[in-house]
């Protein structure tokens, strides 16, 4: 099953401050929900064990990420795989931090995911609302953390 997701989300740090945090693996590692553990490889990649409830089907996903940054355009890609339980998934997302003009900052994302196994059986509109759910989580979590 594929899904694919984009928004924007405004974030009330300057750019510079949020570019630093969400290509800190350490940093933004944490922002993750459910996030169990976490072990930072170097500076573009880390490997979490996040906790999965889609319906039913309940479990651990141990992912590997990787950052993809350019400074120079202020974009990131994201790639992230693994999976748990007989499922797996695939995700490849990008965010490009845009300076708001007021001391905060615009975060524009996109994402595609592919995930098998019983995770994708569960239905589209059940994990839909669970990715929706994840993804606004991650982004209160940065929110959050940049904030204080």
């Amino acid at each position: 099953m594929q899904l694919e997701n984009s928004g924007q989300e405004r974030i009330p740090a300057r750019p510079d401050a949020v570019w630093a945090f969400i290509t800190d693996p350490n940093k933004v590692g944490q922002c993750l929900p459910e996030v169990a553990a976490i072990n930072v490889v170097d500076a573009t990649h880390f490997e979490p064990t996040v906790r999965v409830a889609v319906g039913p089907v309940r479990g651990s996903f141990k992912l590997k990420v990787e950052l993809q940054p350019n400074e120079t355009t202020r974009h990131t890609d994201i790639r992230v795989s693994g999976g748990g339980f007989g499922s797996s998934i695939d995700l490849t997302a990008g965010a490009d931090v845009v300076d708001a003009g007021d001391g905060s900052t615009t975060l524009n994302w996109k994402g595609v995911a592919e995930v098998r196994g019983p995770v994708a059986a569960v239905g589209g509109r059940v994990l839909e609302a669970q990715a929706t759910k994840l993804i606004t989580q991650t982004f209160a979590n940065i929110r959050d953390k940049l904030s204080t």
